[in-house]
C-alpha cells in the first residue's frame, strides 16, 4: 500500500525549495565547497528524506560547547551554488538575531555562535547526562520523597503479583517509572515479557536464544553483495549516535548496535535499515544496562560486565526495539509514507491550535517538513537530552499508541512550547536555525512532565474530534 505517485503529495519544485532552504540553514563548516557539487533536483520524497536526514545532525543536545561534525557521505547532493549565506549573530535582548545575505562572505564563527542562545539563558545547574539523572528534575535534586517511595512500592507490588495487571501498570507508568523498576516495566509494557510471572524466565531464555540464533544464521552475510550496502550505512551511522556520550563510543557497544540493526534490517526487508532507526536502540540499551550499573552509566565500561549479561542486554534491546518499530514501520518503508502523513497531520493540528505560529511559518515560507521530518523520523531524540527521551518513553509505552499516535500531540505541544521564541524571529534563516537547534540542554523530568500534560490536553481536545483539525 505505498502511494502510487508521491509527487502528488510534495511537488518536485517544492522539494527543491525545501532542500535549498535547509542547506541555507546549515553552518558553512558542515557543508562541502559549492564548486565541487552540481545542482541536482530532488526527484522524490524518498530522495529528499535521504538527502536531508543527517544534514541536520548538528548535535548540541548534550554539551553547549560542542558540535558534532557531519560525515561527508551524509551530505545532500544539492547545494545552492549562487546563494551563499552569511549569518551574523548578535545578542539582542538575550536572544540571537540571525541575518542572511546573498553571495556574502561566510562567517567562520557561525558554529560556535549558534549556541549563544543557550548560553544566554538564565544560569541553571548543569545536570549530568543520561540514566543516573533520568529521574531528576531540572534542579538536579535526587532526594527520594515520601511520594516517590509510595509510587515505587506500588510498582513493586504490581510487578510481584502472579499476573501483573497491565492496565494498572500503564496507569502508574504514564507519569514516569522509577529508575529501579524501569527495566522490567519496559519489558512488560512493550509486550516482550508475559504478564504471568512464572513464565517470564522461560520466555526470556527462549527469546534471547532466538536472537543469538539470528546472529549465527545471518550476521556473517553482512559482507555479501546483497547486504554490504546496508551494513556499510549502519557502520557509518553508529559513531554518530549520541557522539557526546562516551558509552556509545566504546567498540563493544558499537558492535552491539551493529548486530542489532543489521539483524533487524534483514528480517524486515519491506523497510530495511533507514537512518534514524539507529537512535531508537539507545534508550532501551541504556535502561537495560542501568540494571547492572549504580552510577555514571555514560562512562561505564560495558566490556567489564560478564559476557552473559552483555548478551542479555543486547537481546532485550533488540526485541524491545523490534516491538516499537512494529507499530511505526510505515515511517521507514519506501518513501516513508508514515512520516509524510504525520508531518501533514502536525501542520493541520497546529493550524487549528495556534494560528499565529502557522501563519508565521507561511509568511516566512517555512515548511513543516524542514523541522518536523526529524521530529517524526527520530521521535524527538535529536531535540532532547537522552534523559528526557527515557522519561518520554515511559509515557509512550504506557499509552496504547504512544509512538504512533500520541507522539503527534507531543510534537504539537513541543512546537507551541517555543511560541515566544518563534514569533520573535524576523526571517526564514532565524526561524530554521531556532527550530533545528532548540535549547533543551537543561531539560529534565519537570519540563517533560509539562510537555506531556499539554500533549494530553491537545489529544483530549482533538483526537476524538478529528474535524477540529482536518480541513
Amino acid at each position: 500500500g505505498h502511494p502510487a505517485n508521491l509527487t502528488q503529495l510534495i511537488p518536485v519544485e517544492r522539494l527543491q525549495h525545501l532542500v535549498e532552504s535547509t542547506w541555507a540553514s546549515i553552518p558553512v563548516e558542515h557543508t562541502p565547497k559549492a564548486n565541487n557539487l552540481k545542482s541536482k533536483k530532488a526527484s522524490s520524497f524518498h530522495e529528499f528524506a535521504r538527502s536531508t536526514n543527517d544534514a541536520w545532525d548538528i548535535d548540541d543536545e548534550e554539551d553547549e560547547d560542542f558540535l558534532a561534525p557531519i560525515h561527508p557521505s551524509s551530505l545532500p547532493p544539492t547545494l545552492p551554488s549562487t546563494h551563499q549565506v552569511r549569518l551574523q549573530h548578535e545578542e539582542a535582548n538575550g536572544r540571537v538575531v540571525v541575518k542572511s545575505s546573498s553571495e556574502a562572505q561566510l562567517n567562520t564563527n557561525t558554529v560556535r555562535s549558534t549556541l549563544q542562545k543557550q548560553q544566554s539563558l538564565p544560569v541553571r545547574p548543569i545536570i549530568p547526562l543520561v540514566a543516573r539523572i533520568s529521574d531528576q528534575n531540572s534542579s538536579g535534586a535526587p532526594i527520594m520523597t515520601v511520594r516517590d517511595k509510595s509510587r515505587l512500592d506500588k510498582f513493586k507490588y504490581l510487578l510481584s503479583c502472579p499476573n501483573t495487571d497491565l492496565e494498572e501498570l500503564r496507569k502508574h507508568s504514564w507519569s514516569g517509572i522509577p529508575r529501579e523498576v524501569r527495566p522490567i516495566t519496559w519489558r512488560l509494557l512493550s509486550g516482550y515479557l508475559p504478564v504471568n510471572m512464572e513464565r517470564r524466565d522461560l520466555v526470556l531464555k527462549r527469546k534471547r536464544d532466538e536472537y543469538f540464533g539470528f546472529i549465527e544464521q545471518y550476521y556473517h552475510s553482512r559482507t555479501d553483495e546483497t547486504y554490504k550496502d546496508t551494513y556499510r550505512q549502519i557502520h557509518i551511522d553508529i559513531p554518530r549516535t549520541n557522539p557526546l556520550i562516551p558509552l556509545f563510543q566504546q567498540p563493544a557497544v558499537q558492535e552491539v548496535f551493529e548486530r542489532i540493526l543489521f539483524i533487524w534490517a534483514i528480517r524486515h526487508p519491506a523497510s530495511g535499515y533507514v537512518q534514524g532507526i539507529n537512535d531508537l536502540v539507545t534508550p532501551f540499551f541504556v535502561v537495560f544496562l542501568s540494571e547492572f550499573v549504580e552510577e555514571d552509566v555514560e562512562n561505564f565500561d560495558v566490556a567489564s560486565l560478564p559476557l552473559d549479561t552483555q548478551r542479555n542486554i543486547e537481546a532485550d534491546s533488540f526485541w524491545c526495539m523490534t516491538k516499537l518499530l512494529d507499530g511505526i514501520q510505515d515511517n521507514y518503508t519506501f518513501a516513508q509514507p508514515g512520516i509524510q502523513n504525520k508531518v501533514k497531520a502536525l501542520e493541520e493540528l497546529v493550524s487549528r491550535i495556534d494560528e499565529d505560529i502557522h501563519n508565521y511559518f507561511k509568511r516566512y515560507e517555512v515548511e513543516y517538513l524542514q523541522f518536523a521530518f526529524r521530529w517524526m523520523n527520530n521521535l524527538l531524540m535529536r531535540e532532547l537530552p537522552l534523559r528526557c527521551t527515557i522519561r518520554l518513553w515511559d509515557t509512550y509505552q504506557a499509552e496504547q499508541e504512544g509512538f504512533s499516535h500520541f507522539h503527534l500531540y507531543v510534537c504539537a505541544a513541543f512546537l507551541i512550547e517555543w511560541r515566544k521564541e518563534i514569533l520573535s524571529m524576523v526571517d526564514f534563516q532565524g526561524l530554521l536555525m531556532l527550530l533545528q537547534n532548540l535549547p533543551t540542554i537543561h531539560w529534565g523530568n519537570e519540563e517533560v512532565g509539562l510537555l506531556l500534560a499539554e500533549a494530553y490536553r491537545l489529544k483530549y481536545m482533538f483526537a476524538d474530534a478529528p474535524n477540529h483539525y482536518k480541513r
